[in-house]
């Protein structure tokens, strides 16, 4: 029976978070054959994550290698202001615009990109009073190996546990209407809908405090 276990991600597991990231990327399908690059796009969704100093990530460990992973930021506001002056900082002198768009010419590459590019502060009024109920935000992604087994699950309440250590109130993500089963799966662990728009939801979950 392969070993499967779950522990603190480290900076060494990124290029398997990227492959992760990657394999998952198209609405939870392989995304492969869409990106010129198939680092892009865990650089924008998974590593900064590991890497920012609040973030909270773990990993399924399956046959040796992580083939899953839980990545969050209990502070939003907090986050998206070391994205906008460390992380982002970087990732634009690495990938200049319009350079970057004859090197990576694909729609997705674009895609990413242009968030690469654009400010993320700062954050307007709605969002702010959004952010005092719901301060953290999570992506979750398991390769096919993995799903439906409780893995998702078992991340989810290591996330659920930590947040509720350090006092945070609630917990939010983004989610696209096509995606079925990851919205059952989200509603199946506790979160509801706190907004709709024409593609997707923002589901959103309260934590208890600890003790």
């Amino acid at each position: 029976m392969a070993e499967t276990s779950i522990r603190r991600a480290v900076p060494s597991d990124l290029p398997y978070l990227y492959d992760i990231c990657l394999k998952t990327g198209d609405s939870g399908n392989d995304a492969t054959p869409l990106y010129t690059d198939p680092c892009l796009l865990g650089q924008y969704y998974v590593a900064p994550y590991v890497i920012f100093p609040g973030g909270l990530s773990w990993i399924v460990e399956h046959e040796f290698r992580p083939q899953g992973f839980i990545v969050a930021a209990p502070d939003s506001r907090a986050y998206r202001q070391w994205m906008e002056d460390e992380w982002l900082r970087n990732l634009r002198l690495q990938f200049p615009l319009p350079a970057a768009f004859e090197k990576l010419p694909t729609e997705k590459d674009r895609h990413i990109l242009e968030m690469i590019h654009r400010t993320h502060m700062p954050i307007d009024d709605n969002a702010l009073s959004f952010l005092d109920e719901y301060p953290a935000h999570l992506h979750i992604n398991l390769l096919p190996c993995l799903q439906r087994q409780g893995y998702g699950q078992k991340l989810m309440n290591n996330l659920f546990a930590e947040l509720s250590r350090q006092g945070v109130p609630g917990l939010q993500l983004g989610v696209g209407k096509k995606r079925l089963g990851a919205n059952a799966f989200y509603r199946k662990v506790g979160f509801s809908v706190l907004k709709e728009s024409e593609n997707g939801y923002t589901l959103g979950i309260k934590i208890s405090r600890q003790g």
